[in-house]
């Protein structure tokens, strides 16, 4: 990710923040590369095991190109997709967790290495987020194919770049 990029992607992300200000100067110099910040203002967090998520993740790369924000966890245990404010306290489905209004997410610093949750698909600061219907879409596709590759719902996914609190 470009310094400008990033930069865009932390002025959006931190503008949820209570105090946008003392958020950006701590976050930046968290040697962590973490912070929290509430969902349900900006965005909503669908949250889902990585072994369903990762591969959701692929079929969305190829309806939207790009999708919006994804997290990881440590060990790619879960996978956080960035969709609509309200979207949470909507969702309906098993083996989804929403964090919106009134719940806080880890969230690593754009373009920088950290030792737990990273982004999979970092934020661009446009405010770009992934449609729930395509997102349920992907979800399904995902389980579809995991059903049909005859892999036990405990062999470990594929392995993506990844954090264990989103």
């Amino acid at each position: 990710m470009s310094g400008t990029g990033a930069r865009s992607a932390v002025e959006w992300l931190v503008s949820v923040a209570p105090d946008p200000e003392a958020c950006r100067w701590e976050w930046e110099r968290n040697p962590l590369g973490v912070t929290l910040l509430p969902a349900g203002e900006r965005w909503d967090v669908l949250i889902v095991a990585g072994r369903l998520g990762c591969p959701a993740l692929d079929v969305l790369s190829r309806f939207m190109g790009r999708p919006g924000p994804v997290l990881a966890d440590f060990g790619d245990a879960r996978t956080g997709f960035f969709v609509p404010p309200g979207t949470a306290s909507r969702w309906i489905g098993t083996g989804v967790r929403g964090a919106g209004t009134g719940t806080w997410i880890v969230v690593p610093y754009p373009g920088r290495a950290t030792g737990g949750v990273r982004w999979l698909v970092p934020p661009d600061g446009s405010g770009l987020l992934t449609d729930p219907a395509l997102l349920e879409l992907a979800l399904h596709e995902a389980a579809a194919a995991l059903a049909g590759d005859g892999a036990a719902p405990h062999e470990p996914g594929p392995r993506h770049p990844g954090v264990d609190d989103l």
